[in-house]
């Protein structure tokens, strides 16, 4: 009565600590010799943060993130397109958050060390492939040294991400990731915190996108605050990539030059990349949607389910959901396949849509319309494009993205106060 999780990420924690919030026992297998607090900033909604909530973590995510209070487009000259607010400030029961990657992975881990102890958790196993055997999931494993071993459980979840070796056996003809010829380059930089202080801001268009946030608050002393930010830029698809991750070193010799005048009275992009410590490059790419997660009593989550382009704020946050409703499918039916089926027909629909809509209707792609219609210089947005079409925009990419005001407010719990689970 176990299950076994493939990989210990963002999605694979959560998953685990759902499990041990209802009483269900599971083990996490990590690829990496040690954990460690890899990636730069990410976002999470308020529909993630109110899972995060309910697993008692709150406290915790105001240690490691700051809560965000609006969210803006604005064009390559500066000029605002479009804000509106995050979070509390937008009329959501829950704050958006915006974490560096790596505090928010750590405290995860900490907090399943300390709550279900230091052996819920194997590092430098990494998972080659999966089998099953009449009420057992069996997870084939590989540790650093070339040593293989197996594990049996009654289920088995890969979350090793967008290289899965879960879904590598799912779809053994996939192949790499598809990508489109964008590059994205990553870094942060102490800086006073601009705008409102904790405001995201998206400025450019299809090809050249500065993307800036902060992910701390300002120091008490000298008022700099952990500044985040993302250069994108298109280039040829022909001359093929290298492997994505989060710690290949990036040139600025490849990419700053097109960003020099992104400098503004309240934005200077090519200071803020010159005083980064560290710059970190990597294609931006996803996954094509799979007519299929689950295999007997193996299925798939977060990034090995659904790795999205990050244009929509959603991607761990897909995957905190993920874990949820499986241990919502759980609760309902047990440890066994049916479990596994029932959340697969609610998410994959859902994350397909997402993936999709990510690849050519994400929020920012209003940008692209401002820029195609004026240059990105106007008078009046008004006389560019409606309030009504950028509001039904954004409007329309919360319900594809399940994080509207009222689906997030108004729906039960995924997982109940208090549920326990009842072993076979």
């Amino acid at each position: 009565m176990t299950v076994l999780i493939a990989g210990g990420g963002i999605s694979g924690l959560t998953l685990a600590l759902s499990c041990h919030q209802v009483g269900i026992p599971f083990k996490v297998f990590e690829a990496s010799a040690r954990m460690r607090p890899l990636g730069v900033g990410i976002n999470l909604q308020p529909t993630a943060v109110r899972e995060l909530f309910d697993l008692g973590l709150g406290d915790r995510l105001d240690e490691v993130g700051i809560r965000m209070k609006d969210y803006g487009l604005y064009t390559k000259h500066g000029l605002n397109v479009w804000t509106e607010p995050r979070g509390l400030d937008a009329g959501y029961d829950w704050p958006a958050y915006s974490v560096h990657r790596g505090r928010l992975h750590m405290m995860l881990y900490e907090e399943l060390l300390d709550r279900a102890g230091p052996q819920c958790v194997e590092t430098g196993w990494r998972a080659t492939g999966f089998d099953t055997e009449g009420k057992d999931a069996i997870l084939k494993l590989e540790s650093r040294d070339g040593e293989t071993r197996i594990e049996r459980g009654s289920v088995a979840i890969g979350a090793d991400g967008i290289h899965s070796a879960i879904r590598a056996q799912i779809a053994p003809d996939e192949g790499p990731p598809p990508w489109a010829g964008a590059i994205l380059w990553r870094g942060t930089t102490q800086a006073k915190p601009f705008l409102s202080g904790a405001s995201m801001a998206l400025i450019g268009h299809e090809g050249l996108r500065f993307v800036v946030y902060p992910i701390s608050h300002p120091d008490p002393e000298t008022g700099l605050a952990t500044i985040n930010w993302i250069c994108n830029l298109q280039t040829d698809p022909s001359k093929g990539f290298r492997k994505e991750d989060y710690s290949r070193r990036a040139n600025l010799d490849d990419f700053l030059p097109a960003f020099e005048p992104i400098r503004f009275d309240w934005m200077d992009a090519p200071a803020l990349i010159r005083a980064a410590e560290e710059v970190f490059e990597y294609p931006m790419v996803d996954r094509d949607p799979l007519p299929r997660w689950t295999f007997g009593r193996v299925t798939l989550m977060g990034d090995a389910a659904h790795a999205a382009y990050p244009v929509g704020s959603n991607g761990a946050g897909a995957g905190i959901t993920d874990a949820r409703k499986l241990v919502a499918a759980f609760l309902e039916h047990g440890l066994t396949p049916d479990a596994l089926e029932a959340y697969e027909a609610e998410m994959r629909p859902a994350t397909e849509k997402m993936v999709l809509t990510n690849r050519s209707a994400g929020p920012d792609k209003i940008l692209d319309v401002v820029e195609r219609r004026s240059g990105g210089r106007f008078e009046r947005i008004e006389d560019v494009i409606s309030r009504e079409e950028m509001a039904e925009h954004a409007a329309n990419y919360k319900r594809i993205a399940g994080y509207g005001v009222s689906e997030t407010n108004d729906r039960p719990p995924i997982v109940p106060q208090g549920a326990r689970f009842a072993a076979e």
